[in-house]
């Protein structure tokens, strides 16, 4: 196969101005707290397994260099290029020289970073685009470059050959040492699936390994990145270990997804799909992560394959990350609550309820529809690049909404109500809308922050603070999912830009609370360093 190299050059990326303004990087690093992840409490893992565990990390660092090339040029290089420390440690963060957050340069001779990021050609026209004939450029799993000025697809497993090679090789020694069948057959599958980008056995496998207490979600898995047709997805991983005890509470959930997509609010029409009946949900701790799952802010829970056919066949695996989830909560919602709740509000604000809600919020992603009911295709296809704004708002309303009713019912082992899930989920979300309007993720947070504030859910008072009235958060929050729902199942792209137009931008109200949260000293999220 021919190997194609993806070549930046910084040099060429620059529009060098002397005018520019010096930006103190030392207080944007600051934005994150630093949280160590500590070595893992392996008691129960034989040595193989903890051998096993070493090889998933090495794959995981291999994945990490093809999301540089990805998201900006080689990393080792432009890293090695930067001498001041802080700047180095930021553009480790960011994958880069732009801030994930706002999406502007923080390093001096920059421009603005390509929306299609390393996928499309910086020059490729919108017409050019639609003109051109190969099917393939439509792929997750594929790069648009030129070839004497034409345009051309080439598979990541050709674009990131040598890269991928050596994550094969990893992944085959922990296949060759893992006692575990279902481990062996999940990464023999992935490799495979690494090698010609069709991820269906492997997907499959790996929602069929239910017996380790480790796991991996490794290879091209979030299309965030592709902010020009929100289409190409970008390589990450996770190194995972199982909490036992409570994946057993978790799981009893799994059971329920026909009954909770049922439960969801509009015309049920609008959320007709069946998940398959082998979703289940699993409790970890992040031991290791790389790649875009490493890029900027943190994200708690993840709800995986996005594949719909294995989706409706299988269903998805839904991983809660118990450690990460704490430390967001102690270290930046629940100061946020302090900060910018009054009074009467900030006893609401509840660790249970914000555990719940992150659970839900990753089970509602497999909930809804993924097929349109009038034969424009799949959601994705339909809604183009709004398709992901929709659908990170939607998981976080939904999520919300159906966690808002469990707790009504008191079908947690923990104690807390409906007004502690409604009270933690606008906290969370008026810390979300610091994120900015940079990717995806962002835009939705500021979305569904806007549609709170419009519809008087939440107001914001002289005082710098938020009240909130809890009848008419729940009434928003059943309101906006149902639109959601109804956009995706019809394939309303006009309605999801209509939405996103109308609530997708940060206002005086976001702007003031950054203020007051800098000045607090009060972390946007964290980053990690490992024992």
């Amino acid at each position: 196969m021919k190997k194609i190299i993806l070549f930046v050059s910084i040099a060429a990326a620059m529009a060098v101005s002397c005018a520019e303004e010096k930006i103190d990087v030392g207080r944007l690093v600051d934005n994150y707290a630093l949280v160590t992840i500590p070595a893992p409490d392996l008691t129960g893992i034989t040595d193989n397994g903890k051998e096993v565990l070493k090889l998933y990390r090495l794959a995981a660092d291999e994945v990490d260099k093809i999301y540089w090339q990805q998201n900006f040029a080689d990393g080792e290089s432009f890293l090695g290029s930067l001498a001041d420390p802080a700047e180095k440690l930021y553009a480790g963060i960011n994958y880069g020289p732009w801030d994930r957050i706002d999406g502007k340069p923080f390093l001096p001779g920059y421009g603005s970073k390509p929306a299609g990021a390393r996928f499309y050609p910086e020059d490729m026209t919108p017409e050019e685009y639609e003109a051109f004939p190969d099917p393939d450029k439509q792929s997750p799993y594929t790069l648009i470059t030129r070839d004497g000025g034409s345009l051309k697809t080439v598979w990541y497993h050709d674009a990131y050959a040598e890269s991928i090679n050596k994550v094969g090789d990893y992944l085959k020694k922990a296949a060759d040492v893992t006692i575990k069948e279902s481990v062996r057959d999940y990464l023999l599958e992935m490799i495979e699936g690494l090698k010609t980008d069709n991820y269906y056995e492997s997907y499959k496998a790996w929602l069929e390994m239910t017996d380790s207490k480790m796991d991996l979600v490794i290879g091209p898995i979030e299309a965030v990145d592709d902010a020009l047709y929100g289409t190409k997805a970008s390589y990450g991983a996770y190194v995972l270990l199982k909490n036992l005890k409570r994946t057993e509470e978790l799981n009893a959930l799994s059971a329920r997804m026909p009954e909770l997509q049922q439960m969801l609010p509009g015309d049920p029409a609008n959320h007709d799909f069946v998940p398959g009946g082998e979703s289940d949900i699993f409790s970890c701790n992040v031991l290791y992560c790389s790649g875009y799952t490493n890029a900027g802010y943190k994200v708690i829970g993840i709800n995986f394959p996005y594949d719909a056919k294995i989706q409706k066949e299988l269903g998805t695996r839904t991983i809660i990350f118990d450690n990460i989830i704490r430390e967001k909560f102690n270290r930046t919602v629940f100061p946020v609550g302090k900060a910018l709740l009054e009074d009467a509000e900030q006893p609401h604000i509840d660790a249970s309820a914000f555990y719940w809600i992150i659970v839900f919020r990753e089970i509602a992603k497999g909930l809804g529809v993924k097929e349109t009911v009038n034969g424009k295709g799949t959601v994705a296809e339909a809604l183009g690049n709004e398709a992901l704004v929709m659908e990170k708002a939607k998981s976080n309303v939904l999520g919300t909404w159906l966690c808002a009713q469990e707790a009504e019912a008191y079908h947690f082992s923990a104690i807390f109500q409906k007004k502690e899930v409604l009270a933690t989920f606008v906290t969370n979300t008026i810390r979300s809308a610091r994120f900015g309007a940079a990717d995806p993720t962002g835009v939705a947070n500021i979305l569904v922050y806007n549609y709170l504030l419009a519809n008087k859910a939440i107001k914001w008072n002289a005082s710098g603070r938020y009240s909130i009235d809890y009848d008419k958060t729940w009434s928003s929050l059943e309101t906006l999912g149902a639109e959601i729902l109804r956009i995706q199942a019809q394939g309303d792209v006009e309605a999801a830009r209509d939405c996103i137009a109308k609530y997708g931008s940060a206002g005086l109200e976001s702007q003031s609370d950054k203020r007051v949260l800098e000045s607090a000293n009060i972390p946007v999220d964290i980053r990690f360093a490992y024992e």
